[in-house]
């Protein structure tokens, strides 16, 4: 059996960072662990390959060969899976989706005549079978969260490391929090499943010895979930460290009470974890309150990101404008919070009605829903009816934007992150890679950019004051600005 697995094509967003891949000589952000994933659920005897339309086109070779072509993405991926399908079709090979995507929203492909729904690990014998017998039905739906401790590694075989800027790999599915905006706990449930120890050990051990020596991102939507089993992982990840010597960092994503474990941050650093993606969401305690994000309201949110600063992680941080609750000047707040936590990589979205969250039923009950979103979080669109003027909302959150990753702003937030940041852990290693991506920062960004003359005296400063945070902060200088141009085009 011969399988083609079709990695659509991500937008120019904030997180595709396709102005700061020049940079590293990368084509690509990240692989698509999903299709990875699944293609190691496959019989070993198929022949599989995998197309990521971020590197390169779909070619009508590619699906004359294959006998069954597999696809999964997310909502902002919407666009380019049509096209797939209609290549599909055009060619007349069977297509099946998987993913995020169709697993909230599967009824607005028709062109699409198989799906998996949820999370495939016990769906898939019965697809494969079906798949052998050209007897495929409809739609398989997951009829539950199942154990992970059956997912099988990602097939790193299946793509060149070198084309991408970070590897993924999973830990944890499912949040213990309840965010009424929030689909996590709609696809992957409220009880953090977890994989081994081994399981994660044995996947970074691939990725090594294939030569990975970059950045992990460890893709679990809160890392730390379940408090007992991410430590029982952080042992085991300290003692491959020590035996294997990798050169790898981490990043991934937890919540913001991660800031009252010590312990915690101190391992995950000696690990070599370097930055944490946080959902800060607003300083608006009240307004925290009635999205039900209470885990926020339980801590002084500035404090809290002083301190996981303080123990040597980079905070990026998830905020929201929009929600029913702010007030006219919730912008300036915003801003000044931002500004003041030095939240260098703070990715501020508009409130979106994300399918069957508890924020899209309430607002359908109440008659403000008016169209389905982009998947985009930071696309100046609202896809509901505000309390604030829609107009207003939109106007204020492009200039909030512009603002935040104006060279002057940025910068001074990346000094003011920096004398909080105690750049602890492994040493970063100063390679090739990283020796090129500065000299072209200093011909584009110090030479022929806006703002040569923030990014000369923020690069003198960083010499000056902290020297051991030269190689992060000349990152952070190529990530504003990706984050620029994004603002620019809002």
């Amino acid at each position: 059996m011969k399988i083609l697995l079709v990695s659509p094509k991500t937008p120019k967003t904030f997180w595709s960072f396709d102005h700061a891949l020049r940079f590293v000589s990368k084509r690509a952000a990240f692989p698509p662990l999903g299709l990875l994933t699944v293609a190691g659920m496959l019989p070993e005897d198929w022949e599989l390959q995998l197309r990521d339309l971020n590197l390169e086109p779909l070619r009508d070779a590619d699906l004359d060969w294959a006998d069954y072509v597999l696809t999964g993405g997310m909502i902002v991926h919407r666009d380019s899976v049509r096209e797939i399908a209609a290549r599909c079709l055009q060619r007349q090979r069977t297509l099946i989706g998987g993913g995020p995507l169709f697993t909230t929203g599967h009824e607005d492909f028709p062109e699409i005549p198989h799906f998996v729904l949820g999370e495939a690990e016990e769906i898939m014998p019965r697809v494969i079978e079906h798949m052998r017998r050209g007897q495929l039905l409809p739609v398989y739906e997951a009829p539950g969260f199942p154990d992970i401790h059956a997912t099988p590694p990602p097939r790193w075989d299946l793509i060149r490391l070198r084309d991408y800027a970070s590897m993924c790999v999973q830990f944890s599915r499912g949040c213990p929090f309840d965010c009424e905006f929030c689909d996590i706990v709609v696809m992957n449930g409220r009880v953090p499943r977890t994989k081994r120890p081994e399981q994660v050990v044995c996947e970074l051990e691939g990725l090594r010895a294939r030569g990975w020596k970059g950045s992990v991102f460890i893709v679990d939507d809160n890392f730390i979930g379940n408090r007992r089993r991410v430590k029982e992982l952080l042992t085991a990840m300290l003692v491959w460290r020590r035996r294997s010597a990798p050169r790898m960092t981490f990043l991934t994503e937890a919540s913001i009470n991660l800031a009252a474990d010590a312990e915690l941050m101190a391992t995950m650093v000696d690990v070599g974890f370097k930055r944490v993606f946080l959902g800060i969401e607003t300083p608006e305690e009240s307004t925290l309150e009635q999205c039900h994000k209470l885990q926020n309201t339980k801590l002084d949110l500035m404090a809290a990101v002083k301190r996981i600063q303080n123990a040597g992680l980079e905070v990026m941080g998830g905020f929201i404008v929009g929600f029913d609750g702010d007030p006219k000047d919730i912008f300036q707040r915003q801003f000044q919070f931002i500004q003041r936590a030095g939240v260098v990589t703070a990715m501020v979205g508009l409130l979106t009605a994300l399918p069957k969250t508890r924020l899209y039923k309430r607002l359908q009950r109440e008659g403000r829903l008016l169209a389905t979103t982009t998947g985009n979080n930071t696309e100046a669109i609202c896809n509901f009816t505000p309390r604030l003027d829609r107009d207003d909302l939109i106007a204020g959150y492009r200039r909030l934007m512009r603002r935040l990753y104006e060279p002057r702003a940025y910068y001074q937030r990346a000094r003011t992150f920096l004398a909080e940041y105690h750049n602890n852990g492994p040493k970063n290693h100063l390679g090739r890679s990283e020796v090129g991506a500065f000299l072209k920062a200093g011909w584009l960004l110090g030479l022929r950019h806006h703002g040569r003359r923030q990014f000369w005296q923020f690069v003198a400063h960083t010499l000056c004051t902290r020297p051991r945070a030269f190689a992060p902060a000349i990152t952070l200088a190529i990530y504003g600005h990706h984050f620029r141009r994004i603002a620019q085009s809002l």
